[in-house]
């Protein structure tokens, strides 16, 4: 039992350190960059999950420490957004309207996965975690293609992502078993790679040393 406690730590630790030095690079990125290094829903729905589990359903105390530095990582990420997504957006939508569809985002995710916890008794966040992880990898990878560069992007940030992630779903795969969070972590762990391989293909295609 000691062993296994002491491996989940492990994982449990490797997640959330790999996940803050993404969040640390998505941020420093985007201020050299000039450019939001996170989509708009998955910024949503990241901050909306870390609120819940940090202050209303709080899991255990070190879950919850950690759970804390990722929300306020993410703040910074969500007002990178509001400074440099408003110059990306402007052909396509006024001032008004870009700052209503985020907030109108933002309160969405959070009602939505309130509710998904309430409804399925997930109190752990497990399924929404694993749900909206595999949004984000799509979204990366969209955000990509949207923009036809590396800005607010690097081989980094998407090979810390995919460590992070891995971690979680080892974790889960070895004590808890379920067939949908397996599915969903498998489906990650190809997105996350064919995001890894587009942006190295994109480095090595202009010469960027990033």
């Amino acid at each position: 039992m000691t062993n296994q406690i002491n491996w989940f730590l492990v994982l449990q630790l490797g997640m959330a350190l790999f996940w803050i030095v993404t969040y640390i690079l998505i941020i420093r990125r985007a201020f050299r960059d000039k450019a939001y290094g996170m989509p708009m829903v998955a910024i949503c729905a990241n901050i909306s999950w870390e609120f819940i589990f940090a202050f209303i359903y709080p899991l255990n105390d070190l879950q919850q420490k950690i759970t804390i530095i990722w929300f306020a990582l993410d703040i910074v990420i969500l007002m990178q957004y509001l400074m440099y997504g408003r110059k990306e957006f402007k052909k396509y939508l006024s001032k008004k309207l870009f700052y209503a569809s985020f907030f109108i985002t933002l309160g969405l995710s959070f009602l939505i996965i309130l509710a998904i916890t309430q409804e399925f008794n997930d109190f752990e966040g497990k399924y929404t975690a694993f749900s909206q992880n595999l949004m984000m990898s799509g979204l990366f990878i969209s955000l990509l293609f949207w923009r036809g560069n590396l800005k607010g992007q690097s081989l980094a940030i998407a090979f810390f992502k995919m460590l992070g992630t891995l971690c979680a779903s080892i974790a889960f795969f070895l004590y808890f078993k379920t067939s949908m969070i397996t599915i969903i972590s498998v489906a990650i762990f190809i997105y996350d790679w064919i995001y890894i391989v587009l942006v190295y293909k994109y480095r090595k295609k202009n010469n960027v040393q990033r």
